[in-house]
């Protein structure tokens, strides 16, 4: 069934001078369609002038906030829409599609994304014990949230910093550190806290996650996956889909399957050879789920692929 989500922010006078800043900041050191590195090194922004079509990737653990446009992301069959001044939070690696349905030259598509690495929420918690984290039954390891005004603080601090390189290597751990803190201390916090600790269910799903990300062709064994992390198999099953909204045949297949178009559109590979790499049996299966995903089979996908980069590249 599929299951959408959207948040919007109400216009809000303390929110709106912090906002145009950052929009600021981001336009200067972003002054251009795409994914921008920045001098922090688990700092990225984000711009596209205008709308895209969905875009498939395995999103690592992170943290987004969109200063300005509207982004459409989807897990599986559920879809969550976000707006200026929201934060998504991906706790673990996950296969998602997203795709910009709101912006334009004018007003661009902006937003911040921040690597979330769970050893180092592990260390915050640990250092600032006892941490006040709110009560919540875990989810999906994505949830949508508001922003308040001490994260959004925190964030503006980050930013600030692109602009005297010299504080980076101090300042920057510090402002990241608090931006953690106050996702831990959010309404979603439980999420981040459970990823992060040893030893509970949903840090053992996140093992078994990151060991598909690493063995997605092989062949899967659920009894060897779920000894692997000490849980049943009932229980790994039940667990994984709670967190991933897939179970975890169905994540391998999302991976085998990004991976696939990746070999193909990078590679020029016969679409045979790069099916039977990714484990399918017959080039029929693999085109038939290649297609079930992405709209179109192997050879057409590609095609468009290629021929929406040389238009790019024309302009």
């Amino acid at each position: 069934m599929s299951v959408s989500t959207s948040i919007q922010v109400a216009p809000d006078e303390d929110v709106n001078p912090r906002r145009a800043e950052l929009a600021d900041l981001m336009k200067r050191f972003a002054p251009q369609n795409g994914i921008h590195p920045t001098a922090i090194k688990a700092l990225s922004l984000i711009r596209s002038d205008e709308l895209s079509d969905a875009l498939h990737i395995v999103h690592k653990p992170g943290l987004c906030v969109i200063i300005e446009g509207r982004k459409e992301v989807r897990l599986a069959d559920e879809c969550y829409v976000y707006d200026p001044l929201n934060y998504l939070v991906v706790s673990v690696s996950l296969p998602l599609a997203g795709q910009v349905i709101e912006a334009s030259p004018e007003r661009p598509y902006l937003c911040i994304r921040l690597d979330i690495d769970p050893a180092q929420i592990c260390r915050l918690i640990a250092d600032a014990s006892p941490i006040a984290v709110p009560p919540r039954k875990t989810g999906r390891g994505l949830f949508l949230d508001r922003i308040d005004t001490p994260l959004l603080d925190a964030m503006l601090r980050l930013l600030r910093l692109l602009d005297s390189p010299d504080d980076i290597a101090a300042l920057a751990p510090l402002a990241q550190q608090e931006i953690f803190y106050r996702l831990l201390r959010g309404a979603q916090g439980q999420r981040l806290h459970e990823i992060a600790i040893p030893d509970t269910q949903a840090h053992r799903i996140s093992r078994a996650i990151e060991w598909l990300n690493t063995h997605y062709a092989e062949p899967l064994s659920i009894d060897n996956l779920a000894q692997m992390i000490n849980l049943s198999p009932s229980a790994l099953h039940h667990r994984f889909k709670a967190v991933t909204a897939m179970s975890p045949l169905q994540y391998q297949k999302q991976l085998r399957l990004q991976e696939a178009r990746r070999l193909l559109l990078a590679e020029s590979g016969d679409v045979s050879s790069v099916g039977y790499k990714m484990g399918y049996e017959s080039p029929s299966q693999f085109s038939r789920e290649y297609s079930r995903l992405f709209g179109a089979s192997p050879s057409k996908d590609i095609a468009r692929l290629r021929a929406q980069a040389l238009q790019t590249e024309s302009f």
